[in-house]
């Protein structure tokens, strides 16, 4: 019994940092040249976003709602869950967000996305535009090259963060929309986990992004 304290998290992982990393660089080369169509519907996101229009939040909704899909499906379920078992059971969790976004967002009206126009929503901009702009950043300023980068809509980190990002730029209707924040921050907590054990140097970025995203939930919003 004495033998297994000697043992951490890092001990028990079945995979290492190298098999993760090569893992986004199958990945993207698998989906090619789905990057330049994430790229395309980001831009689209930050242009319907600042609509100020029903149709146009309903649009948004529709696009975070197939990424999540897309996300939970291609990467997690058919990759990820391959060399980490609980993957799998975030792959669903990520079905389930897909479902909330239509329903809440596309179906009805109790998640409308607006121009920001308070401090709350700048900060979710600030938080979209990280994921969008900053988060395919990472694997080449870390020397890792290009090929693994990760694209909002295509992979979960950056995913996660510029939905939580939308979320604070959105006007919501009753407190089931309050919903869509669970899969987000539990993702961001969970992968800093792992990239911990792995020792992944940007391990810090998802959970900040989380943490900073409900804080600034406390933020006066301008619409309320």
């Amino acid at each position: 019994m004495s033998e297994w304290s000697t043992y951490g998290f890092r001990d028990l992982l079945l995979f290492s940092a190298r098999t993760y990393y090569r893992l986004f660089e199958i990945y993207n080369d698998a989906i090619r040249p789905a990057q330049d169509l994430a790229v395309l519907l980001g831009i689209v996101v930050v242009f319907l976003l600042w609509r100020r229009s029903n149709a146009a939040s309903r649009a948004i909704a529709g696009l975070l709602a197939a990424g999540w899909l897309w996300t939970g499906v291609a990467f997690l379920a058919k990759g990820y869950a391959t060399i980490n078992w609980s993957a799998a059971y975030f792959a669903w969790a990520f079905a389930a967000e897909a479902a909330l976004l239509l329903l809440l967002g596309l179906a009805r009206t109790d998640v409308v996305f607006e121009r920001p126009s308070d401090l709350r929503g700048r900060v979710g901009v600030g938080l979209l535009l990280f994921a969008l702009v900053a988060a395919p950043l990472v694997d080449p300023l870390l020397g890792r090259g290009w090929k693994g980068c990760q694209l909002f809509l295509l992979c979960p980190d950056p995913t996660a963060i510029g939905t939580l990002g939308l979320l604070l730029c959105a006007r919501v209707r009753g407190r089931r929309p309050l919903l869509l924040w669970i899969v987000p921050v539990l993702w961001c907590l969970y992968t800093a986990v792992f990239l911990v054990a792995m020792k992944s140097p940007e391990w810090f970025v998802a959970p900040l992004a989380a943490g900073l995203a409900v804080i600034a939930t406390r933020f006066r919003s301008a619409r309320a």
